[in-house]
């Protein structure tokens, strides 16, 4: 079953094609422009996982990542990170991030990426090993 992704990034056209890709194949999504924006959305109304891209004025993606990860309200969201840079894949992964999607996307990838991160979600912690 599908469930609400979190879509955090500066770049409108971008928000609006995921948005789009998600909803036809049954997603809900909830976006936001910026770091702290999706940081806020994140605690307010938590979502099954979070699209995050890394270049975004204020609050980076890189920096939205590891303050989600340090939350306890937060930090078992699954996170999915988009840039056009591989460069910028290291540092995602090591500021917390679940998953990595080279811009631009192709939509079957990024899906599946999401459905790995929901799947991430529903499976219970193994006390601590993971």
């Amino acid at each position: 079953m599908p469930g609400t992704i979190l879509l955090v990034d500066d770049n409108h056209e971008i928000l609006t094609g995921v948005r789009v890709r998600l909803g036809a194949v049954g997603y809900q999504t909830r976006t936001a422009c910026d770091g702290q924006s999706g940081i806020n959305s994140a605690i307010q109304h938590p979502p099954d996982a979070i699209v995050m891209d890394v270049r975004m004025p204020g609050l980076n993606g890189l920096q939205a990542v590891a303050e989600l990860q340090c939350r306890p309200d937060t930090k078992d969201i699954p996170i999915i990170v988009l840039s056009a840079s591989l460069a910028d894949e290291e540092s995602a992964l090591d500021a917390g991030a679940h998953f990595f999607v080279k811009k631009p996307y192709v939509g079957t990838e990024l899906i599946a990426a999401i459905r790995a991160a929901v799947g991430l979600k529903s499976v219970p912690s193994q006390g601590g090993l993971e």
